[in-house]
């Protein structure tokens, strides 16, 4: 075996881990900025169905997206285990709403496949790939394709 693809496969993708329904998602941790309860969140008029609205971070305007919604699952109301997990997109702050943070996993980049044919259409590029732990699927999301350019250029608007 080529040392390197043995250096490879010992690589690890360190991931925070969340849930939206009953599906297990997981993001690059490099990508978090930091993951917070929810807070009021001031309702933005004529912004796409998806954005929750926008919150006041340490002085920082910050829209809010519901990935339920973004998904086109039903709303869910928050509660004790609703989080935002907050990360930048191309130079705009973003908070995420999901139901729960379940915990920050290693996992060797040798667990992780490339979504399959079915799932990698058009609309679903933010997934990155599926990774395979012990009793459990972990869909890869890329929070950097889950906004159209379109998308971005409205939230930098707001």
């Amino acid at each position: 075996m080529d040392p390197t693809q043995k250096k490879q496969d010992d690589e690890l993708l360190q991931l925070v881990t969340f849930s939206i329904g009953e599906e297990e998602f997981g993001v690059n941790i490099l990508k978090v900025q930091e993951i917070i309860r929810t807070m009021e969140i001031t309702r933005v008029p004529r912004a796409p169905e998806f954005v929750e609205g926008v919150i006041n971070l340490r002085g920082k305007v910050i829209p809010i997206i519901d990935l339920r919604r973004r998904f086109g699952l039903t709303p869910k109301p928050h509660d004790k285990n609703t989080r935002i997990i907050v990360i930048e997109i191309n130079n705009i702050i973003v908070g995420f709403v999901v139901d729960a943070v379940s915990e920050v996993l290693r996992i060797p980049t040798s667990t992780v496949e490339p979504p399959p044919p079915v799932v990698a259409g058009m609309d679903s590029d933010y997934i990155s790939g599926v990774g395979k732990l012990q009793n459990r699927l972990l869909i890869m999301l890329d929070l950097d394709k889950l906004l159209s350019n379109d998308d971005m250029e409205l939230l930098s608007t707001m």
